[in-house]
């Protein structure tokens, strides 16, 4: 199965791909989505074409996105959000079955504790994913995902595939 993990932000968006047969993992792809734009509206639209690009590449069985965590900052949140939003329509309208995370239980996954720092998850990554070499912390937090994904939604969404005669 190939899982899709996408860390959403609007001026950084990472995305990682990996590959799960059984209990092995194994590093595809990863990278950076910057959005371009003078406004939100291209800006969200520029997010959308990359993730089109990079399912187009590399052809997921599934995906799993980062939920959003509200912070101090109202209008960043929102905007986090709205990022957010423009990849859940990209994955849907793609048709991959999507599990969300909460930041805290990727950390506790692939760290072992749930408010780990972006260098133990870059370092577990690379640990748990031979030869991975993250293009950034936000690719490296998406790789997190997908392993969570691989953990946790990837089983349960095989079993649903099961046919029995």
């Amino acid at each position: 199965m190939r899982i899709l993990g996408i860390d959403p932000g609007l001026r950084t968006l990472g995305w990682g791909v990996i590959e799960s047969k059984g209990s092995r993992l194994s590093h595809v792809a990863n990278g950076l989505c910057h959005s371009d734009g003078d406004d939100l509206g291209e800006r969200l639209l520029s997010l959308h074409n990359q993730i089109v690009e990079v399912i187009a590449e590399y052809r997921p069985d599934q995906a799993a996105i980062e939920q959003t965590f509200v912070n101090k900052d109202g209008a960043g949140t929102l905007k986090l959000g709205q990022a957010r939003g423009v990849a859940l329509l990209t994955l849907a309208q793609a048709g991959l079955p999507v599990g969300e995370y909460a930041p805290n239980r990727v950390k506790k996954t692939v760290v072992g504790v749930g408010h780990a720092e972006k260098e133990q998850i870059i370092h577990m990554v690379k640990l748990q994913l031979p030869g991975c070499l993250p293009k950034g912390a936000d690719a490296a937090d998406a790789l997190a995902i997908a392993i969570c994904h691989a953990y946790y939604g990837g089983a349960k969404a095989l079993s649903l595939r099961e046919v029995r005669a």
